[in-house]
């Protein structure tokens, strides 16, 4: 059989007579969700604390009294801002993809926030050589930078708060003047500030109280002596914001989980997370150890300085209390002769067996050590046992040692068992959605197995099944709206389909209602590449709207010569059901199709059944009637371009054929062209492909 194709009135976009051309669309089954909307850190409408809020609160539409993000009537700007009238009081667009992506961001800066505090407890050390307690002045630095980092970006957030506290409070004045709105906006972000539990909250968490011990207070309480109260007070001071910080970083991990049902939607980041959390966990519970142990060895030095004659407390802090290796630790006869006692050295920090250390005899010879990897690592490391053991600790009586390793234990055991279960929880969303398909697949295998189906339909059937496995992840999504109330099911298919629906030319110049009828009507399909949809002759079962996707429109003409056009996107097949609706007296036998339909990659449309082309043509006769609609059907029919096709072709064969025949110098120019054999035989073979050609029915789309 010969093979023509006949494209010079295809459906591409160059086409200059196509008014409209359809964007790339998605198929509504994976349509994303809509962005949520930002909650006012200060709206006093829907009843929620707006303390702690730390990320850029989110809501549902509800909250903005039915202002969706495209009814919004600002002025937006290109980076999704709303003008306001100020630079400081410019509104930002809460709907824009960066404000998820931010709140992502910033629950890694919490933390990393979560990670640096304890590191300031690391700046306390104990000479070996000259048995003294000082800072070390560049690890200090290094910390206070790093806090300072994470202050910038909790400022930056706050930052954002402000600007978008009165978003939800001005979209339920969008329809005002662009002043009042103006001024809504600098209300809502002023009474943010002024609220005692969102605005001072979230200022206390970066307060600068780390920085302050670090190098103010330990400094002086050094310098008089004061040298065990240094670690009492730090650890007071230091754990006055962190539980606060951790209650914040908390509290901004459930509500993103609350609002979007996810964070950052895949199971490995979710086991990140829970591991993550619990490191910092373990690395707070070993910096507050390391602490705790320098302490025991200081009290451990006092209690050998009152031993000794001659000696001052103050020599337990050396003569530089920020120690930056550039100068000597001690000066003076007397600290000297401290740091050279033997005894003092061997009792207290050269073996934990000559002193009761508790809990704390790992962190002996650490509080004496340079390096401030190993420093930091091997308590993160007794953590992480001492949280996993559940108890395997030896302790004193002293209480705070009994309070810690109370705590220690408690914590472990909450921590392990979240860490399991949350893990568990995410491997069993993940392998029960596989489950379901294996046992789907292995179900499938088993009824082509009984049936004896050939290998090429088995294929066809995996083929398919792994296409929608893909696109659908396992959702019924036609079950699950199905058995929703009948609005809520019409609002949400209107919701989902409308924007798609519009992108077919053939139902632009329709209004609302008929579009809302389409809308829960049509059924989202999935076509795997090579299946033939429909077969010439066959009766027209449904209309079929591209949504993503090609597919090859073929007829044979004549003699075995077939025609072909490819559909895209914004086309539709299946007209032939329009004309059978409305043509009059109607026939309830269902039109034949004029053409074969073949997809030619993985095609994602929707699907209109017949009895719901009849419901809407009936109901709805008065739009399809309309001049627009008919020319627009006709127009990206493929049998009206299809039979167009064909004549324009036969036409312009037979113009090149009379223009070479008139061009022979043997042909007289006064015989007559049509007299000719070879001339009366063209034009019967025109006549007669002309008459076989399958031309549109002349009644379509009318009354």
């Amino acid at each position: 059989m010969s093979h023509v194709t006949l494209n010079p009135l295809t459906n591409s976009a160059s086409s200059p007579h196509r008014h409209h051309q359809p964007p790339p669309a998605t198929m509504a089954s994976e349509r994303p969700p809509r962005a949520p909307h930002l909650r006012s850190a200060v709206d006093e409408d829907d009843g929620e604390d707006p303390s702690t809020s730390g990320c850029l609160r989110e809501s549902m539409d509800a909250e903005l009294g039915g202002h969706g993000p495209g009814r919004y009537s600002g002025r937006r700007g290109e980076y999704g801002r709303y003008d306001s009238g100020g630079l400081l009081w410019r509104i930002l667009d809460p709907h824009a993809k960066w404000v998820r992506e931010w709140n992502r961001v910033f629950l890694l800066v919490c933390a990393a926030a979560l990670f640096v505090d304890p590191l300031f407890f690391y700046a306390l050390s104990i000479s070996g050589a000259c048995v003294c307690l000082f800072l070390d002045g560049w690890f200090a630095i290094t910390v206070t930078a790093l806090r300072c980092m994470t202050d910038v970006l909790y400022v930056w957030n706050m930052c954002l708060q402000v600007k978008m506290a009165c978003y939800a409070r001005r979209a339920r004045e969008a329809e005002e003047d662009h002043r009042s709105r103006g001024n809504g906006g600098r209300r809502a972000a002023l009474r943010y500030m002024r609220s005692v539990k969102g605005f001072a909250f979230d200022l206390f968490v970066v307060l600068p109280i780390p920085q302050v011990m670090l190098w103010v207070v330990a400094p002086a309480l050094l310098r008089r002596g004061s040298s065990t109260t240094v670690m009492t007070v730090f650890l007071v001071m230091f754990l006055v914001q962190y539980f606060p910080k951790v209650y914040h970083s908390m509290y901004l991990l459930r509500r993103m989980q609350n609002i979007s049902g996810y964070i950052f939607g895949t199971i490995g980041w979710g086991v990140a997370l829970n591991l993550i959390c619990y490191f910092v966990t373990a690395h707070a519970a070993g910096a507050c150890w390391y602490l705790l142990g320098i302490q025991r060895a200081t009290r451990c030095l006092e209690e050998q300085c009152l031993e000794t004659k001659g000696c001052d407390m103050k020599f337990l802090a050396c003569g530089e209390p920020v120690y930056y290796g550039t100068s000597a630790l001690v000066k003076g006869a007397g600290r000297m002769a401290w740091g050279n006692n033997t005894s003092v050295r061997a009792t207290c920090l050269d073996s934990s067996d000559n002193y009761n250390y508790g809990v704390y005899q790992w962190a002996v010879t650490l509080v004496t050590n340079d390096n401030r990897i190993e420093k930091m690592l091997l308590p993160i490391f007794w953590a992480i046992m001492a949280l996993s053991t559940f108890g395997d600790l030896n302790s004193t009586t002293d209480w705070l040692e009994l309070v810690f390793n109370m705590i220690i234990i408690t914590s472990g055991l909450v921590l392990v068992t979240m860490l399991i279960g949350n893990i568990k929880v995410f491997l069993h969303a993940t392998s029960s959605k596989k489950q379901m398909m294996n046992l789907k697949m292995r179900n499938v295998e088993w009824w082509m197995k009984r049936r004896n189906l050939p290998q090429g339909f088995r294929q066809r059937v995996r083929h398919y099944e792994r296409q929608r496995w893909a696109a659908m992840r396992g959702v019924d999504e036609c079950q699950m709206i199905r058995n929703l109330p009948e609005g809520l099911r019409r609002d949400i298919k209107y919701y989902l389909c409308l924007d798609l629906v519009r992108q077919v030319p053939l139902f632009q110049h329709m209004d609302s209602v008929v579009l809302e009828n389409i809308c829960d009507r049509v059924k989202s399909l999935i076509l795997p590449k090579g299946e033939t949809i429909t077969k010439e002759g066959d009766p027209v079962q449904r209309m079929l709207f591209v949504v993503r996707g090609h597919l090859q429109s073929s007829q044979v003409l004549r003699d075995g010569v077939r025609s072909c056009c490819m559909l895209g996107p914004g086309n539709f097949t299946g007209d032939e059901l329009l004309s059978w609706c409305l043509r009059r007296p109607f026939v309830e036998r269902l039109p034949p199709s004029s053409s074969t339909l073949v997809t030619l990659e993985t095609t994602e449309a929707f699907g209109l059944e017949a009895s719901d082309v009849k419901y809407v043509t009936q109901h709805f006769r008065y739009t399809f009637v309309n001049d627009k609609v008919k020319r627009s059907a006709r127009y990206y029919s493929p049998g009206w371009r299809t039979w167009a096709a064909v004549a324009i072709q036969l036409a312009w064969r037979r113009h090149r054929h009379r223009m070479a025949l008139s061009s022979l110098s043997f042909i007289r120019p006064r015989r007559p062209l049509s007299r000719s054999s070879s001339m009366g035989e063209d034009k019967l073979r025109l006549y007669t492909a002309m008459l076989t050609s399958p031309k549109p029915n002349q009644d379509d789309f009318t009354t």
